[in-house]
């Protein structure tokens, strides 16, 4: 499938020349992109101190904020294994062997709570600066609150390609995962499993990718990938080379889940699970929410 935004476009993946060894990160917006490049990153540096900026490091090939054979160019410099961001769902980047793609699952609710709070963080007229979007003709309309905007969010129903950040997109990128996770190169990640045990998560993917660590090292990985490190490295660690975030250190908001439920009342929360229900299996659905459902982080 074809995913196009005024800010992304999957078909710059079209003819990208993959290595052995290659990483994608491929997420929807706000559940755990960036923290998913840094893991993969100390994994492949063995050392929180990387060479680059993460996000020259780990390039998000789709942003139209960028020419793509710059993006390219960078990535073919690049002599370390490679990890490349996409917010493209499975079915609209190329699936190459040689690579393993890695997909991180995010309780929808908390993921439309951070895209919300985000949001107030771009700078749009910069953005459409470096996009050639025309200014608006009219001043936009003032945000609606939190809890109306995240209603409205929740029946919303417009198809994925049309929205990838919306329900339906963000459930059709999880199915689609889903439904390849246990193909060899294709690895399926919980968000609240990071935050219950984030050395047991990282290193399950160290043995996905076949990068073996020095058990000395772990401890160093692991503190340099909990939200309080990273958080204080927003300035280098952040995707932003162009310059569209308002505020570095807002990009790292809060980093926990329950958000999305602490907004809702029961009977506004049980509309959520009938939504989703209707548009996956069950078993992902389960899957999804069976930490919040638990009472665990």
């Amino acid at each position: 499938m074809r995913y196009v935004s005024p800010e992304e476009d999957c078909g710059r993946w079209e003819g990208f020349p993959f290595r052995d060894g290659d990483i994608v990160v491929s997420t929807r917006s706000k559940s755990g992109t960036t923290w998913m490049q840094m893991i993969c990153a100390l994994l492949v540096f063995q050392s929180p101190d990387l060479p680059v900026p993460l996000g020259d490091l780990s390039p998000w090939l789709d942003r139209t904020t960028s020419p793509r054979n710059e993006v390219v160019a960078m990535l073919e410099r690049q002599q370390h294994r490679r990890i490349v961001k996409t917010h493209t769902p499975l079915d609209g980047i190329p699936i190459d062997s040689r690579a393993t793609y890695i997909v991180v699952a995010r309780h929808p609710l908390d993921m439309a709570v951070s895209l919300y709070h985000q949001e107030d963080n771009i700078d749009r007229a910069r953005l459409r600066q470096l996009t050639g979007q025309p200014e608006p003709e009219v001043p936009e309309a003032p945000r609606r609150p939190l809890h109306e905007w995240l209603l409205g969010w929740i029946e919303r129903d417009l198809p994925p390609a049309e929205e990838m950040d919306g329900l339906p997109g963000v459930m059709w990128h999880l199915t689609g995962a889903w439904d390849r996770r246990r193909e060899p190169n294709i690895v399926l990640v919980h968000y609240d499993d990071l935050l219950a045990d984030l050395g047991r998560e990282m290193r399950g993917l160290a043995r996905r990718l076949g990068i073996d660590v020095r058990a000395h090292r772990w401890p160093v990985l692991v503190a340099a990938a909990r939200f309080e490190s990273m958080r204080a490295e927003a300035a280098a660690l952040l995707p932003d080379r162009n310059g569209v975030l308002k505020d570095p250190l807002a990009f790292f908001r809060r980093g926990t889940s329950g958000a999305g439920a602490e907004v809702l009342s029961p009977q506004e929360l049980a509309r959520y699970y009938k939504r989703v229900a209707s548009m996956a299996r069950a078993d992902l659905v389960s899957w999804l929410h069976r930490r919040q459902a638990e009472g665990s982080p």
